[in-house]
């Protein structure tokens, strides 16, 4: 009795169980490189997103000027019954090599680049935050890519319809 792929929160083919994801970050961005981190997190905020959804879709990933990354504005809700309970917007820092850290700098001081994160899971049992280097869209370009998902929907509605007139 194997859990089903596709549900959320169940591990996937790789040992990923996925907490999170940002559906937003494609629609708003175009997505470059992407990046896996660890998170430093505290007894609490490790219980809490196991049990409740984190929010990822208001966060953003800062390099600070000690060469850290760190994201902010990631919503990990408290545990009410929690001896020694948290903030729930802190900043948690990232877990990346220098290289990686670096690339990720001169990235974002090309003009319009921002990190942002896409998906937070859990892997080999510890926290996971994928996080991409992004362009924003401006608005033409969303609507383009409104039209795009539009006109996929409906061919994938009318093979299914022919499908079953089959």
């Amino acid at each position: 009795m194997g859990k089903s792929k596709g549900s959320k929160g169940s591990a996937g083919p790789t040992g990923e169980k996925v907490l999170a994801t940002n559906r937003r970050a494609s629609f708003d961005y175009e997505l470059g490189e992407k990046f896996e981190a660890g998170i430093a997190l505290i007894g609490s905020e490790a219980r809490s997103i196991r049990t409740t959804s984190p929010g990822i879709g208001d966060a953003f990933i800062e390099v600070d000027r000690n060469g850290e990354a760190w994201v902010r504005q990631m919503r990990i809700a408290p545990m009410p019954h929690a001896a020694f309970s948290h903030d729930e917007l802190r900043p948690r820092k990232l877990l990346l090599h220098r290289r990686e850290i670096d690339r990720m700098r001169a990235a974002t001081e090309r003009e319009g680049m921002t990190l942002i994160p896409t998906r937070l899971y859990y892997k080999g049992g510890r926290a996971k935050l994928e996080l991409a280097v992004a362009r924003g869209k401006k608005m033409h370009d969303k609507r383009h890519s409104l039209r795009e998902k539009t006109a996929n929907d409906e061919a994938r509605a009318a093979m299914a319809r022919g499908r079953k007139d089959y």
